[in-house]
Formats: structure tokens, C-alpha cells, sequence
């Protein structure tokens, strides 16, 4: 039935409250609609960042912590709360555990507290929706647009980190009948597990000019994005993207681009050339894979480092192997999930 969740059913939710925090003074509670946050001594600056998350059936709890924590991590801070507001489509209690547990997991491993959100049932949907709201405190934000001329464009892991994942779970069957072999799948699936960028942002914030993490639309989105926010132009080299074999193998069987979809997992992070060694030096101590991809060129002209290729350097634009990336390209996920309705 359409509406909010019951005392009983709701106390399930209620439970899960990720990590503790002393900075929270009032918590998700029954009949309480906010909650209340002691900021005294917590940081200079409060970071804000909310997403939705409905497509990823198989694991959308823990998706959505990771999706909303990166995006707090990818300005420079540490995340520290999340306010959880969940949409469920009927009043199944086993759907309402495996969400709510997974929220708890993920945040508990992230040492991020859940203190507050709402939750209802909506019969209109077909899966949970989880929308998530992440806060954390830094004494320096590092925006999306900081990127100078000059600066080196680095990203950690590779691409396509979390639709890997997806692919090899929820579209597991479709994987295995285009000839991508079980053992595969089980090892892409694991990716589930490198969603967060948060020990990435960790490990270079101090010496990053901007951060941005590829969400929907993957690097290549990311790429505009963060040119657009800079007022700059990029070029990179597709060879030089990090894509791991599974990656490789789910894609190309299903006819995706890893440049083009859901990204989550890496971190891309533009950085002066004189700390590039120092940036992967701290993410190789951190055990995190990087690699230089491109460059932040001059305004009107290419510098012929790498990346680099003929063209204009105009402002908020990505050229990729020399080509101008138009426009941010829809999520080539997207397709498959219609094509089951």
C-alpha cells in the first residue's frame, strides 16, 4: 500500500545507522523529521552532495552510500554524515532488510553515521530508490573547476569500475550468452567492492587543483564536466585510460563503451606537473592504481604533451585521440536496462 512505513517496519530502517559520531546530537528516530549536528570544532567547511540511485537492483544500498560519500570526497572532504531516503515499491519486509542492511554496512565501513531520512512505499515504482544525501567537513574545498593550463589529469583505478560490477551482476545471463566465461563474471562483480574514490581523494586532495569523480556518463562525461567547470581544454589519450581485461570482456560483449558509462570507482583529478610523482606516489602507498591520461592545455593552443593533438584548446571543451568530444554522451547502460521493459 501506497505510503509511509509502519512504526514496526520502520524500526528495521531506524536500525541501520551506520558508524557512531559524537557530533550527532539528535538521530533518526520515530516522530523526529530532522536531525541536528554539532559543527562546533568540525571543520571550516560544510560539503553537501545528494544523488538518487534506482537502476542497480542488485546492490542499490550500497551503490548509493558510495555514490553521494565520493562526491563529497572528489571536494576535499571527509565524509561524515548521510541522511538516507528511501522509496520502496511494495511493503516486502526481506526488500526493506537487504536495502537498509547494505546502507549500514557501507556507511559502517566507510565510518560514516546515518542520521536521518524518510521512508515510504510507492507502488508506482518497480525497484527501490534510494536517495542519498552525504555531508563531510574540510579545511580546504577542492572544486570541480580548479584545473589550471599545465596541469596533468590523473585517474585512479580505471574505467568503468562500477558498471563492471553492474554488467556482471545484473546483466549476468546476457554476459554469459555473448561468451564472457563465468570465472570472468565472478571476478568482475567483486568491483562492487572499489566504488568508493574516498581513500583515492584521501590520498591526493593536497595536491590536486581540482577533483572529480566519473559518475553517469563515465570519464568521458567527467572529462566535460570538469572542462566545462574549468573553463578549460583538455586532451587526452584513450590508450593511456586504465580498463581492466574484465572490463574489457563485459563491455565489448555487450557493446559498451568504458569510457561511456558508470564510473564510480575512479577518481580524476587534475594536478600541477611538478607534484604528478607525489600524487602517485601517495596513491601507490595507498594501494591505489594511477596513471596519467592527459593534460590541461593552454587556451588557444596544444602544448604537444601528452594527450595533445591539433586544435584550438578552446575553453570547456575534451578532445579525445584528437577528437572533440561534442557533448556528454548518454550512459550506454541505459539501453540495456530499456530494452528489458
Amino acid at each position: 500500500m501506497t505510503g509511509k512505513l509502519g512504526p514496526d517496519a520502520l524500526a528495521t530502517a531506524l536500525a541501520a545507522t551506520g558508524a557512531a559520531d559524537p557530533a550527532v546530537t539528535q538521530g533518526p528516530a520515530y516522530g523526529e523529521d530532522a536531525a541536528a549536528i554539532d559543527l562546533a570544532g568540525a571543520g571550516e567547511t560544510l560539503v553537501v552532495a545528494a544523488d538518487p540511485l534506482s537502476l542497480a537492483a542488485e546492490s542499490v544500498g550500497t551503490l548509493a552510500v558510495h555514490v553521494a560519500c565520493n562526491d563529497v570526497a572528489a571536494s576535499g572532504a571527509d565524509p561524515r554524515w548521510l541522511t538516507h531516503t528511501l522509496f520502496l515499491p511494495d511493503d516486502d519486509p526481506d526488500r526493506l532488510r537487504t536495502v537498509v542492511d547494505q546502507v549500514d554496512v557501507t556507511a559502517r565501513d566507510l565510518g560514516v553515521s546515518v542520521v536521518g531520512g524518510h521512508t515510504e512505499v510507492l507502488d508506482a515504482l518497480s525497484r527501490p530508490l534510494c536517495s542519498m544525501t552525504a555531508m563531510g567537513t574540510t579545511d580546504r574545498f577542492v572544486s570541480s573547476g580548479g584545473a589550471e593550463p599545465g596541469d596533468r589529469l590523473l585517474l585512479t583505478k580505471g574505467a568503468a569500475i562500477e558498471a563492471t560490477a553492474i554488467l556482471a551482476t545484473d546483466f549476468r545471463e546476457e554476459c554469459l550468452s555473448a561468451g564472457v566465461p563465468a570465472a570472468t563474471l565472478d571476478a568482475a562483480a567483486e568491483f562492487l567492492g572499489e566504488v568508493s574514490v574516498v581513500p583515492d581523494a584521501a590520498a591526493v586532495r593536497d595536491a590536486a587543483t581540482a577533483l572529480h569523480d566519473p559518475t553517469e556518463g563515465g570519464v568521458a562525461t567527467a572529462l566535460v564536466e570538469m572542462a566545462s567547470a574549468s573553463g578549460a581544454a583538455f586532451a587526452v589519450e584513450r590508450d593511456a585510460v586504465p580498463v581492466r581485461p574484465e572490463t574489457r570482456a563485459c563491455c565489448d560483449a555487450l557493446g559498451v563503451d568504458p569510457l561511456a558509462t558508470f564510473g564510480s570507482g575512479a577518481l580524476l583529478a587534475a594536478v600541477p606537473p611538478e607534484r604528478v610523482d607525489a600524487a602517485l606516489d601517495a596513491l601507490d602507498a595507498a594501494g591505489i592504481a594511477g596513471a596519467e591520461v592527459g593534460v590541461v592545455e593552454p587556451g588557444g593552443e596544444s602544448d604537444g604533451d601528452a594527450g595533445s593533438a591539433e586544435g584550438d584548446g578552446e575553453p570547456g571543451t575534451v578532445r579525445i585521440d584528437g577528437e572533440p568530444l561534442a557533448e556528454p554522451p548518454r550512459d550506454e547502460l541505459y539501453p540495456l536496462w530499456e530494452a528489458r521493459e
